[in-house]
């Protein structure tokens, strides 16, 4: 059973815990997968309320997500799922498939095609509107030194923003 929500009533607590950790989950084919991210937003673009989302190219969730352009978040209401932000914050899809290793219970979408994740109940579902590539010469020196050190594997792997427009949001319940 899931329960509609105010978006706009838990936006405090949607923010609160992207910064701790949500999930974004989408799907290809018969392909589900997720994947844990810190970096979000939550916003209102061109009259409609955006979920923006920032997913390094190398991720087998960016390949997923250019494939459908439908995602959920997958917010958690407490601390009970820690290990599954762990797993699925450190584990890939290509390597395995983390829905079945963790045992998480995919629950049928209102809207779109991708399922939310019962285990982390506060669900936003979303379709992209637009996405765009970062690219070197924009990014301050001190987030470049960051996230993008010269040296490290992640020194050309930038982030592709995706922006979901937030098309319905529910606990499950």
């Amino acid at each position: 059973m899931k329960r509609e929500i105010d978006l706009w009533e838990y936006a405090p607590v949607i923010l609160k815990q992207t910064e701790k950790g949500v999930l974004v989950t989408t799907k290809s084919g018969e392909e589900v997968n997720t994947m844990t991210i810190g970096w979000g937003t939550l916003g209102n673009q061109w009259h409609k309320p955006i979920y923006t989302v920032f997913v390094r190219q190398s991720r087998h969730t960016k390949k997923l997500l250019d494939e459908n352009g439908e995602f959920t978040v997958n917010v958690p209401l407490d601390d009970s799922a820690k290990k599954i932000l762990g797993v699925c914050g450190t584990a890939s899809g290509k390597d395995i498939n983390k829905i079945e290793h963790l045992g998480l219970t995919l629950e049928e979408p209102e809207i779109i095609s991708v399922p939310g994740i019962k285990e982390l109940p506060l669900t936003l579902e979303c379709k992209v509107i637009y996405k765009q590539d970062q690219v070197l010469r924009a990014i301050n020196d001190e987030n470049r030194l960051r996230y993008y050190e010269p040296g490290t594997k992640n020194e050309q792997d930038f982030h592709t923003a995706y922006y979901g427009q937030v098309v319905a949001a529910y606990i499950i319940e």
